[in-house]
């Protein structure tokens, strides 16, 4: 067994015991396929989730969940997905979600994995060559947000996870992404070194919530949104959002693969973030 084996071994010792992991049950409310399935993966700095969709978007079984490696370069989420496969029900087709910047199914940064590893890795094709199966990948936020956004006016995400990842939508339609997390917005500190996770967990809830709602004070200034959608783990601990807030399910991580296949082939193509046909 190699080193990255043996890592990705431990992880799955340490992640959750619970039966979902393990043994995936169907959804309450699944349905046959009627067209193609998707597996919906969903890259985070602090876990890995995956689950099959239906046609229509709907989960076939319950989400996968299991801590995300560190270090974790592709080698070793190559073998994670493996895992994941091996225990889900069949697909068709492949949705990434993917915490940094990608052109074209191509890795350019990954903050929260380690860039110097995946920096112009081509995680579409490596994936496709894999599993024979299609494959999109796609920033993690502008997934989460095709999963909240409702398609009318300027929508704005917002994910507060391990980082803070951005998307913005016109209805409907993904805009070029910003990676506005790696920018500074206050005495020189970063989105993510603003309000990210490890801010939460050193200053507390309440200190963060001010945090963040200076932020959404900011970001409305600099995008005048209708809409920002808030997503993630630690979106549920904002409180009281502003009346143009929404506080969507961290689930839309998975549940927005489904809309990565949703445009023709042009507007893919056309698109720097999507995959080349």
């Amino acid at each position: 067994m190699d080193n990255d084996e043996a890592e990705l071994e431990r992880v799955h010792k340490v992640a959750r015991k619970d039966e979902r992991q393990a043994k995936p049950r169907p959804a309450k409310h699944a349905s046959p396929a009627d067209g193609p399935r998707t597996l919906a993966i969903d890259v985070g700095g602090t876990h890995l989730k995956a689950v099959v969709l239906s046609p229509k978007g709907k989960l076939l079984v319950e989400e996968v969940l299991v801590d995300t490696p560190h270090p974790c370069p592709p080698k070793t989420l190559l073998k994670a997905i493996d895992k994941f496969v091996a225990i889900l029900p069949a697909f068709d087709r492949v949705s990434i979600g993917f915490p940094g910047f990608v052109r074209r199914g191509i890795i350019v940064t990954a903050p929260h994995l380690g860039t110097r590893p995946w920096k112009d890795f081509a995680l579409a094709q490596a994936l496709t060559t894999r599993l024979a199966k299609p494959v999109r990948v796609l920033n993690d936020a502008d997934v989460q947000g095709f999963g909240l956004i409702q398609g009318r006016g300027l929508e704005m995400v917002v994910t507060l996870g391990t980082g803070v990842g951005t998307a913005l939508f016109r209805d409907g339609d993904l805009m070029p992404h910003l990676e506005l997390a790696h920018h500074p917005i206050h005495n020189d500190k970063t989105y993510d070194e603003y309000i990210g996770d490890d801010v939460l967990r050193r200053k507390g809830v309440k200190k963060w919530n001010r945090r963040v709602h200076k932020t959404i004070t900011i970001l409305r200034s600099l995008v005048h949104y209708d809409v920002l959608h808030i997503g993630g783990g630690n979106a549920s601990k904002i409180t009281d959002p502003p009346d143009d807030v929404k506080i969507g399910s961290n689930q839309a991580g998975l549940t927005g693969g489904i809309r990565l296949w949703d445009s023709d082939e042009a507007e893919f193509a056309a698109n720097s973030e999507f995959p080349a046909r």
